[in-house]
């Protein structure tokens, strides 16, 4: 017969590193595909990418669920519950930002999408290469701080060039789109954007804080 409270002593460290590399893959996904649904032509391909992106956010709001049960069912974690818990949070909301843009796409059916929207989309799609190598190491955060740290500098430059590419699309679409739907539709769908490069820095400074603390 299974010992509950026993079990609840167990440590359960590749339980956690897996699910949250799981999310990061499931982010990692859904980068590429908004990198290409940015690029889409028409509505139905817009349809079509947004199904597919909201299929990942999907997995990983399942994948958040489950960290949060295994928070509450385990008493000993490899680093602070809290932390866990914020790293699966803010992993989340990049997801769900990437799903917002996506939704956004299909819902309004801009005209053209600039080109700053396939910048940002691109960036997007590095700050998910640089979480999931982060994600990946934390199960080595001891022995190798440094690598980690790296890969948080990197989330952390790629939103500053991120603030810059928005900045000047604003700029351009305030001076040159006369259309004032276009204007709300355009600064919308790249906001989005913009704000999960945002995200994927607050990923970099929870784990930073885990490497203050553990390393």
């Amino acid at each position: 017969m299974k010992n509950s409270l026993f079990d609840r002593f167990k440590p359960k460290e590749n339980k956690f590193f897996l699910l949250l590399r799981q999310m990061a893959e499931a982010i990692v996904t859904a980068s590429d595909l908004i990198v290409e649904c940015v690029q889409s032509a028409d509505h139905d391909s817009a349809v079509k990418y947004y199904k597919l992106i909201k299929e990942q956010e999907r997995i990983a709001d399942d994948l958040q669920a489950e960290i949060f049960e295994e928070l509450n069912e385990t008493f000993i974690t490899p680093f602070d519950r809290e932390d866990i818990n914020s790293l699966s949070e803010r992993l989340d909301t990049v997801m769900d930002l990437i799903n917002s843009c996506s939704k956004r796409i299909m819902l309004y059916s801009p005209k053209t999408m600039p080109e700053a929207a396939a910048r940002l989309a691109v960036l997007v799609r590095e700050s998910a290469s640089y979480l999931i190598k982060a994600v990946d190491e934390l199960e080595m955060i001891k022995n190798r701080p440094d690598k980690i740290k790296e890969y948080c500098v990197q989330l952390d430059l790629i939103e500053n060039k991120a603030d810059d590419v928005y900045e000047h699309f604003l700029i351009d679409l305030f001076e040159n789109e006369t259309d004032a739907i276009e204007v709300i539709k355009l600064k919308e769908i790249l906001h989005e954007l913009e704000r999960a490069t945002d995200a994927a820095e607050g990923v970099g400074k929870i784990i930073k804080t885990v490497i203050v603390k553990y390393s």
